[in-house]
C-alpha cells in the first residue's frame, strides 16, 4: 500500500493583505495534491497561461493580469507544487525537474485548457515548454521571456553557478530579498513580503531550494534526453514564437537567440529585448508585458493543428 503524500498547506492567513493582489484563489485536487490558481478574466476569452518560475509564486504576474483582462482575456496562472498556495510536500525525495512536469501536466489536463498563449520565465520556461511540448494541441503560441530549455551540453553562467551554491549552502535563504535582488527597481517591504507569505518556515522553502539544482548544467543530467525530445518538438514548431527576454539578466541574457534561430514559428516575429528590466522583468515592466503579449496575440493568428 503506498503511503500518502505527506504535506504542507500555508495558513491562509498568511495571505491577508497582499499589496495589489485582490484575486480569489481557485483549487483543484488531483491524486492528493492541492494546486492553487489564479482565473480571471472572461471564460469565453483567448486563455493565456502565465509560468511562475523560482522562488516565486503567482503574486509575480499582478502587474500583467489586469492589462491581459482588460484586453477581453482569460488570465490563468498556477502556483507551482511547493509554492504559493499549492500543496508542498515534505520529502525532499518527492522533488525532480520530471515530477514537476508531470505535476503540471496533470493540471492542465485537468484544467482541459485549449487554445493557450505561453508566457513562461525562469523555471516557468523549463516545465512551461516541457507542458507545451508534452501536448502540443493545446497551445496556440507562445512567449519566451528570461528562461530556457537546458540540455547540459552548454555551460551555465557564473551567475547561476553562484546562485545555485547559495539556495544549497545558504543558511539563510530569505525568498522577497532574493525576488528583490533580480529586479531593477526595487520592491517595497509589502512586496517582500508578499513574497515570503507563502513560506512561513524552513520545511516550507523546500522546493525552492531545491528548484536550481535540478537545472541540467552537465551532459549526463537525467533530463537530458526529455529536453532533447522537447527541443525536436520545437524544431518544428510553426505556431507562433515570441521572445521578450530583458536586457540586464545575467543568467539568461542572449538565449533568446537560440529560439529565434531554431523555432519555425519564431521566424518574422516581433523579437523585443525588455529594456530597464532584470530577471523577474515582470516586476520591472509588468504592464508594458501585457500590453505586447495582447499585442502579439491579436496580430498572430492561431495556427490549426
Amino acid at each position: 500500500m503506498t503511503r500518502p503524500l505527506q504535506v504542507l498547506r500555508t495558513p491562509e492567513a498568511r495571505f491577508a493583505q497582499l499589496p495589489d493582489f485582490p484575486y480569489e484563489p481557485h483549487y483543484l485536487e488531483i491524486e492528493g495534491l492541492r494546486y492553487a490558481y489564479i482565473d480571471e478574466g472572461p471564460r469565453d476569452g483567448a486563455p493565456v497561461l502565465l509560468m511562475h518560475g523560482e522562488p516565486t509564486w503567482s503574486y509575480l504576474y499582478r502587474k500583467m493580469i489586469p492589462g491581459l483582462v482588460a484586453a477581453g482575456h482569460r488570465v490563468i496562472v498556477p502556483d507551482l507544487i511547493g509554492f504559493g498556495r499549492s500543496d508542498k510536500p515534505t520529502e525532499r525525495g518527492v522533488y525532480s525537474y520530471a515530477q514537476h512536469v508531470r505535476w503540471m501536466c496533470d493540471w492542465l489536463v485537468a484544467m482541459d485548457l485549449r487554445g493557450l498563449t505561453l508566457f513562461c520565465q525562469d523555471w516557468g520556461s523549463l516545465i512551461g515548454l516541457r507542458m507545451l511540448t508534452a501536448h502540443p494541441d493545446r497551445f496556440a503560441r507562445a512567449v519566451l521571456a528570461n528562461g530556457g530549455l537546458p540540455t547540459g551540453t552548454v555551460p551555465v553562467p557564473r551567475a547561476f553557478r553562484l546562485w545555485r551554491a547559495f539556495a544549497r549552502w545558504s543558511p539563510w535563504f530569505p525568498i522577497g530579498r532574493i525576488v528583490d535582488s533580480g529586479c531593477v527597481a526595487k520592491l517595497s517591504p509589502a512586496e517582500i513580503a508578499a513574497y515570503d507569505a507563502p513560506f512561513p518556515g524552513r520545511r516550507y522553502r523546500l522546493a525552492a531550494r531545491l528548484f536550481p539544482t535540478f537545472v541540467p548544467t552537465t551532459p549526463d543530467d537525467p533530463e537530458r534526453g526529455a529536453n532533447e525530445q522537447a527541443w525536436e518538438v520545437l524544431k518544428r514548431w510553426d505556431k507562433p514564437f515570441l521572445t521578450l527576454f530583458s536586457s540586464r539578466d545575467p543568467i539568461t541574457r542572449g538565449g533568446e537567440k537560440l529560439f529565434q534561430r531554431l523555432v519555425p514559428g519564431a521566424q518574422g516575429q516581433p523579437h523585443a529585448i525588455t529594456r530597464g528590466a532584470g530577471h523577474f522583468l515582470q516586476e520591472d515592466k509588468g504592464p508594458e508585458l501585457a500590453q505586447a503579449i495582447a499585442d502579439f496575440i491579436r496580430q498572430a493568428p492561431a495556427v490549426d493543428g
